[in-house]
């Protein structure tokens, strides 16, 4: 497998936030069964399911295959992905009629959501592409 470096960096990529939207959906459906959550939240989870982990996955190997290791700093690179995600998700949400998300929260949120892609890319994509051996 030495020589498929796209799709060593895409399962590279897709490990972490699989992991952490396992972990969500599990906290969500207790939440379900216990607490009463907002109307319509559980459509809004479709679209982290589906798109977050694969767009990771085709991040990390756009990173790898564009060579961009010289120039930029893997944390750094990760760390632009919520630009692109936090408008989908605004965009989802008035999509939807979902009251709880606003494009005032979500500029608000954005920095944290660049600090929290900072240090997951920086240690945990960064490891797991060693581990594959990509660096």
């Amino acid at each position: 497998m030495r020589g498929h470096s796209f799709l060593r960096a895409y399962m590279a990529g897709v490990l972490l936030p699989t992991g952490v939207l396992l972990i969500v959906l599990a906290a969500f459906l207790t939440a379900h069964l216990v607490w009463h959550v907002p109307p319509g939240l559980e459509r809004a989870l479709v679209f982290p399911m589906a798109v977050v982990p694969n767009l990771w996955g085709v991040w990390n190997a756009l990173y790898i295959q564009l060579g961009l290791r010289q120039r930029i700093s893997l944390g750094i690179y990760g760390a632009l992905l919520p630009a692109l995600l936090v408008p989908a998700g605004v965009a989802l949400a008035a999509g939807l009629d979902l009251s709880f998300y606003t494009a005032r929260e979500a500029l608000m949120v954005l920095p944290v959501a660049m600090g929290i892609y900072y240090l997951a890319w920086k240690y945990v994509v960064s490891f797991l592409n060693r581990v594959v051996e990509l660096n």
